[in-house]
């Protein structure tokens, strides 16, 4: 059963972040990865929100955090596609671009998911 659940969450954790990065893929240049940043810094702040309270708020069935964390996010989030979208940005030379990508991606994401951890802790 629980392999069904975190299925079920991947599956449309995946259909959410092809569909978002089609948008930005539309709206905005191929430049820079904007869609890939977006859903990473998000799932990074739905991570945190969601983490803090399955753990500490509320008292939930541990198949929600299979759902939501592990399938939903797992699938969301874009890792790999991050480090294939920086890897074509320094083998085009776009160097600057790269390092923004690494650094921007690193510090956004990781206040993205204190902010869903504090979220999550405000009473």
């Amino acid at each position: 059963m629980n392999y069904l659940i975190v299925g079920i969450g991947g599956f449309f954790g995946a259909i959410a972040r092809y569909m978002l990065a089609g948008w930005f893929i539309q709206r905005y240049s191929r430049g820079f990865p904007v869609g890939t940043f977006v859903i990473n810094v998000s799932g990074s702040f739905l991570i945190g929100l969601l983490m803090v309270l399955f753990t500490e708020r509320l008292i939930v069935n541990p198949q929600w955090r299979m759902l939501l964390v592990t399938g939903f996010l797992g699938a969301y989030t874009t890792f790999s596609t991050f480090e294939h979208e920086t890897g074509v940005l320094v083998s085009d030379g776009k160097f600057v671009l790269a390092a923004l990508n690494v650094i921007g991606s690193v510090i956004a994401g990781f206040i993205a998911l204190r902010m869903g951890e504090a979220m999550a802790r405000i009473h």
